[in-house]
């Protein structure tokens, strides 16, 4: 019976073996702030997500998502849930350019009135 158990979680994980070479991955962030010298409170994402090669690898791609854990100063810490997706891509070999665009429940309800979206793009230059 345990050979059996054994035999087939070999098997299996050679047949997930692609979709674990593609990039899923654990990311745990923290995100603080400040006014002057008075903290105000962090948030910090426990996400799980998953992360490609776009083309011939010069852009990617991710998708992240869970629970996130808001501790403003001086109340009570909530768990509200987040998600990010986004991309980067080399313009050059020294340019390259990324957005995100990330949400999050106002508190642990999922309607859409609970839903703050916001986004970023930028240009990296290195040299």
């Amino acid at each position: 019976m345990i050979k059996s158990a054994f035999a087939a979680l070999a098997a299996s994980s050679t047949l997930f073996a692609g979709a674990a070479f593609a990039g899923p991955y654990v990311n745990v962030e923290t995100n603080a702030g400040w006014t002057g010298d008075d903290y105000t409170g962090a948030t910090t994402d426990f996400h799980v997500g998953y992360e490609g090669a776009i083309g011939d690898g010069d852009s990617s791609w991710y998708i992240q998502g869970g629970p996130s854990v808001v501790a403003a100063d001086g109340v009570q810490n909530e768990q509200v849930w987040s998600g990010k997706i986004g991309a980067s891509a080399a313009l050059s070999s020294s340019v390259g350019v990324y957005g995100e665009l990330s949400a999050a429940t106002a508190d642990s309800d999922f309607s859409a009135e609970n839903l703050g979206v916001g986004g970023k793009l930028g240009v990296k230059y290195s040299f």
